[in-house]
């Protein structure tokens, strides 16, 4: 089997690398491509060239444009990332009758409520990187090829930049942090999401049934507040120096920004966890692997 990986720089993309290599041929690239071959999702025709002649299996798609307030003023650069160069790869993938594995966002929702969104929910994103990615999943799911489309949400690695990196270093260098309380979701591990997309895409593989939209996100929820205070908790008990005396809850409409984000960012993972028979873990589990390997390095 070969297997194309698109985005293989980026939190999701790096873990794929490693989750994907055991299934078959794996061919991997980053924007600047390799070989004559392509993963700029900014040029069209060359992405189209690419899967043409590398005739793929499987097409797994990490690459996203992911700067959700810059695409307030760059939605034409978002909509041509996550919009365009996704028909481009449904279409491919259709033609040479590969699978194709995407993923998208809860920002698709306009994070009303508070109970988990499901996949069957009506999308209502509040910005434009939401309307880029919800034009994303369209463009798979009318295509006709096989796919399997993954929304995911609060994303991290310890490779690379994230919110758990951002507290331990704010809470060196300040005595009170304000953190966001109204904002609640799971943190999800790209490891996770790595290996859950190689298990869902070797069973996808032998009963097609499976196609579809699903639901990753670890288990269990937290606020942004609340994901500090864990984060921070932890860096304290593993004797991290810090300075920081008191971490205090603020509403998001204290912390403004160009792009507004969903209040309930909680996505119902029920979908996947029958169709393939997978456990979930919880969110700190993921969050404290990560943290031993941040404060140990």
């Amino acid at each position: 089997m070969k297997i194309l990986l698109l985005g293989k720089d980026g939190q999701v993309g790096w873990e794929l690398q490693r989750s994907l290599r055991p299934l078959g041929e794996l061919i991997a690239l980053g924007r600047h491509g390799v070989d004559g071959l392509s993963g700029d999702l900014t040029d069209l025709a060359a992405l189209r060239e690419t899967i043409r002649k590398v005739q793929p299996d499987v097409i797994v798609n990490a690459a996203a444009y992911n700067a959700v307030d810059t695409a307030e003023s760059e939605p034409d650069q978002a909509n041509l990332v996550n919009a365009q160069a996704i028909q481009v790869l449904a279409d491919e993938a259709r033609e040479v009758g590969a699978w194709l594995v995407h993923y998208s966002t809860d920002y698709v929702f306009d994070g009303q409520g508070q109970v988990p969104w499901l996949e069957g929910d009506e999308p209502q994103p509040l910005n434009r990187y939401g309307e880029s990615k919800l034009a994303g999943e369209r463009a798979v799911q009318v295509s006709g090829c096989r796919y399997l489309l993954f929304r995911t949400s609060w994303v991290y690695s310890a490779r690379g930049g994230n919110f758990a990196k951002t507290m331990l270093r704010l809470g060196k260098e300040r005595e009170k942090l304000n953190v966001i309380v109204d904002q609640v979701g799971a943190p999800t591990g790209a490891d996770l999401i790595a290996d859950i997309t190689a298990l869902a895409l070797q069973q996808a593989l032998k009963r097609p049934e499976l196609s579809g939209l699903y639901h990753l996100a670890a288990a269990g929820e937290v606020s942004w507040y609340g994901y500090a205070c864990h984060v921070l908790d932890f860096a304290k008990a593993n004797g991290e120096s810090l300075a920081v005396q008191a971490i205090e809850p603020i509403e998001a409409t204290a912390y403004p920004t160009a792009a507004r984000r969903p209040l309930n960012s909680r996505l119902n993972t029920q979908k996947l966890r029958d169709n393939f028979s997978l456990h979930l873990p919880d969110w700190q589990s993921g969050v404290t692997r990560m943290l031993r390997e941040v404060l140990n390095k």
